[in-house]
């Protein structure tokens, strides 16, 4: 089934879908606004998606930034949407779903799109990292970088990289030991039943992410993050279910007791059955996979080892972060959101935690993160 044939999104006025062939052999799905004859001319931000997410999770930011003067474009990255010419089977190339070559997409983008650089590349959850990595190789072309929901610590010691990467995989190994069990998220994501686990949950696949959504949201009142000390079993073991799992459960078994009630989900404004059902319907369509492919790589010795090459580099330019007050994502990896601050992002301008929201913090208060990111803007 090609894009053609898919039913239209629901759009704000003023944003239109379109595909876009790429150089790294992608056809893009994007969702656009402050687009025209001009467009080429206005300064571009680019917004990259999370996991499980779309392009439609920036619905809020695309208008008020092209208001705001901007050529707004946000993609469906490799794997997810309506973007096409990826390996999403299992066993096929995931590798090249790496954080380096899905800058070399970002890259390819840009070209495609006009124009020879980004004034602002924003990216959520796994669109954080991606666009980290895009604006510590590639400063000529990303000139700023907004983070939002995961900091960037810096690449990872090339001198210790091995034994960092046997630390990290021995205390996953050591939650399996603890009573009870624990599983850790990524490693389950990386796993070959993962896919079919969320794609056929039992609940349904529209209310295993609804659940999924609420029960990361500031919305699930048990969400209170803190700092945690290491990267050891028992601290790992602090984290809720949805990042730390039951060891003999799948993702949709893990959440679906936090499913909320019928007046819950007819109060929750940030994320309408209408808004839901975009999400649903393309996952229902094309399955997780293709998303999965970015945490194989992620919890991968030689994708380690590789970004350790650029070990004591770090981000120069223009930079800020955004994250949700309720969000324990932000907090996952001990001591990451220190070292971004100086380490990781040297120009650090703005560092905000948004009152009121958890991990899908664009979504959850949108107007609080266009404030924050029309304020960083302006600054440039």
């Amino acid at each position: 089934m090609t894009s053609v044939d898919l039913a239209p999104l629901p759009l704000p006025d003023g944003v239109r879908s379109r595909q876009v062939n790429i150089s790294t052999g992608l056809n893009v799905h994007l969702l656009e606004a402050g687009h025209g004859t001009a467009s080429a001319a206005k300064p571009l931000v680019l917004l990259l998606h999370g996991f499980p997410e779309l392009a439609y999770s920036w619905r809020h930011q695309l208008v008020a930034l092209a208001q705001a003067g901007f050529h707004v474009v946000a993609p469906d990255l490799r794997g997810c949407g309506r973007t096409t010419g990826s390996d999403d089977r299992y066993d096929g190339d995931w590798r090249a779903s790496g954080l380096l070559h899905m800058v070399d997409d970002t890259l390819a983008l840009v070209q495609a799109l006009g124009h020879s650089h980004v004034h602002a590349l924003v990216g959520h959850d796994f669109g954080s990292p991606v666009s980290a990595w895009c604006a510590l190789t590639r400063q000529d072309v990303f000139r700023s970088v907004v983070l939002m929901s995961a900091p960037f610590g810096g690449p990872p010691d090339a001198a210790t990289a091995i034994q960092i990467y046997a630390h990290l995989t021995r205390e996953v190994e050591a939650l399996k030991q603890l009573d009870p069990a624990r599983l850790h998220y990524h490693w389950y994501y990386a796993g070959p039943q993962a896919n079919d686990d969320m794609w056929h949950a039992p609940q349904g696949l529209h209310d295993f992410m609804r659940a999924y959504y609420h029960v990361k949201s500031a919305d699930w009142a048990p969400n209170k993050p803190h700092n945690l000390k290491s990267w050891t079993a028992q601290e790992l073991a602090l984290l809720p279910h949805y990042y730390v799992m039951p060891l003999h459960q799948t993702m949709a078994q893990a959440v679906a007791e936090f499913m909320p009630d019928a007046a819950a989900v007819a109060a929750c404004q940030w994320l309408t059955e209408k808004d839901l059902t975009v999400y649903s319907q393309e996952y229902t369509r094309r399955g997780y996979q293709g998303g999965l492919q970015w945490y194989r790589c992620g919890t991968d010795s030689e994708h380690f080892t590789a970004l350790s090459k650029f070990s004591g580099k770090a981000i120069n330019v223009p930079s800020a972060f955004i994250g949700g007050a309720a969000d324990w994502g932000v907090l996952q990896t001990p001591g990451a959101f220190e070292k971004m601050q100086g380490q990781g992002c040297t120009d650090l301008r703005i560092c905000e935690w948004i009152p009121g929201a958890g991990h899908w913090v664009q979504q959850e208060q949108s107007e609080a993160v266009n404030r924050c990111l029309l304020r960083f803007l302006a600054q440039l």
